[in-house]
This record gives C-alpha cells, sequence and structure tokens, in this order.
C-alpha cells in the first residue's frame, strides 16, 4: 500500500495540515477531501518516490561480521561457501 502526501489547499487549516501529513492507504481507497483534525479542505501531493540504485541496499560483508552473522553464497548445486562471519568455510547437501 502507498503512502499518500496530504495538504491543506485553504487558508483555513490547522497545526497538521498546514505543514503537510501522510496517510497509508489502498490504491483503491478514495483520496481524502478534509484533513481528520479540523475538517479543512486539503489535497493530494505528489511525493518524491524511495529508490534504490545499484547495490547499495546491499549489507556490506564487514558490517555482517561485525555484527554476527555469517553470509554464504552458493557456488554449485547444494554447496555454499562461506563470505563473512563464523562458522564452517564450507556448506555442502550430502543427499540425504
Amino acid at each position: 500500500m502507498p503512502i499518500y502526501e496530504y495538504v491543506a489547499s485553504t487558508a483555513q487549516h490547522c497545526e497538521r495540515c498546514r505543514s503537510g501529513f501522510d496517510v497509508l492507504q489502498r490504491l483503491s481507497d478514495a483520496p481524502l477531501q478534509q484533513c481528520p483534525d479540523c475538517g479543512a479542505p486539503v489535497q493530494q501531493r505528489i511525493g518524491a518516490p524511495a529508490v534504490v540504485a545499484g547495490n547499495s541496499h546491499r549489507t556490506s560483508e564487514s558490517h555482517l561480521e561485525k555484527h554476527g552473522f555469517t553470509q554464504y553464497r552458493k557456488v554449485a548445486k547444494g554447496v555454499y561457501e562461506k563470505t563473512a562471519g563464523k562458522g564452517p568455510a564450507h556448506i555442502a547437501d550430502d543427499g540425504k
């Protein structure tokens, strides 16, 4: 569900709708017409989307290890190799 931003559309407003507020709504929900606090007319405001570019959202191996996590990567079917943290260097599925 998206988060919509609303702001007062007239001079009549309260502190909440003057500076704007966020509402979590379904796509199928009708846009708000009034401020929930004071009843002043409000309009939806277009906000900037949250975009993740590249691999900046991934956690670094040193950060994982520092916080006590272990990370493995798949190197073959049923075989994993440790890339960070404590634990066995390899994990293999013995087919059992």
